[in-house]
């Protein structure tokens, strides 16, 4: 089996360093990541600008570019080849709910997952690589029970997976959730340049609103292994009855 693995910490972030070392023990992997930090770049493409690829000591190839570029530009020439699988992480910190539609870890997974090809996204939930080396290794356990059991095929999909900062011994079995919901986030932070100026930062992602019993957030915080299938279409499926009879009112 052939992964192409990625990120949104950057080629030299310890997650992906400890997921690709893990993940040699089941497949031939590939590393294609960004160059620098790429968090909440979602599924941003660069096309105002060239993309450059590098090779590193280590054999990887790093992109001054975004998750999804390197994901892009790795399956539409740069391999030469389909890897079997697309895997993105291991994040420093958790993507959870809301957190997916901004997550570049999503992002870089998700883009596998347009080009027809399985793939999952990998995350720690606590910052700060507590017992990377037993995420890494359930990670590397997952994708070896899913070649076991043939879910690693033709037909695509896409898991978005988050891992509690526990040892391996620890960590409770698989539980398949859906999305929590994030209370808004935090306010911006303002701060004076040394011109004179106002500088505004983003503020940081809000608390749980909804970490119910079969949320993400309700798993991870008994130990589980969180694992919730994604989809792409965005459709209001249940509204476009509603939707019909309004838009034939607004062209009468």
């Amino acid at each position: 089996m052939k992964i192409l693995l990625s990120n949104d910490d950057g080629y030299q972030a310890p997650g992906i360093v400890a997921l690709h070392r893990a993940l040699q023990q089941v497949a031939e992997v590939e590393v294609v990541a960004p160059e620098h930090n790429n968090s909440a770049k979602s599924n941003a493409l660069t096309l105002n600008a060239p993309l450059y690829v590098h090779q590193a000591a280590n054999g990887f190839r790093y992109v001054n570019g975004t998750p999804a570029d390197c994901v892009h530009i790795a399956l539409t020439g740069l391999l030469g080849y389909r890897p079997d699988l697309v895997v993105s992480g291991i994040n420093n910190g958790a993507n959870m709910g809301d957190d997916t539609i901004y997550s570049g870890t999503v992002g870089a997974a998700m883009e596998g997952y347009l080009f027809g090809i399985p793939a999952i996204a990998f995350s720690q939930v606590d910052k700060g690589w507590g017992e990377l080396e037993a995420a890494a290794q359930k990670a590397a356990d997952m994708v070896r029970q899913m070649t076991t059991q043939k879910l690693i095929g033709p037909a695509p999909w896409l898991l978005n997976v988050n891992i509690p900062n526990l040892p391996l011994e620890a960590l409770r079995g698989i539980k398949l959730c859906r999305l929590g919901r994030r209370h808004a986030a935090e306010r911006v932070i303002t701060q004076v340049s040394p011109r004179g100026e106002t500088m505004y930062w983003i503020g940081g992602a809000g608390a749980a609103l909804d970490a119910s019993e079969g949320t993400d957030f309700h798993a991870t915080a008994l130990g589980h292994v969180s694992v919730t299938p994604l989809k792409i279409d965005l459709t209001d499926h249940q509204n476009l009855g509603y939707w019909a009879q309004t838009a034939a009112r607004l062209s009468a």
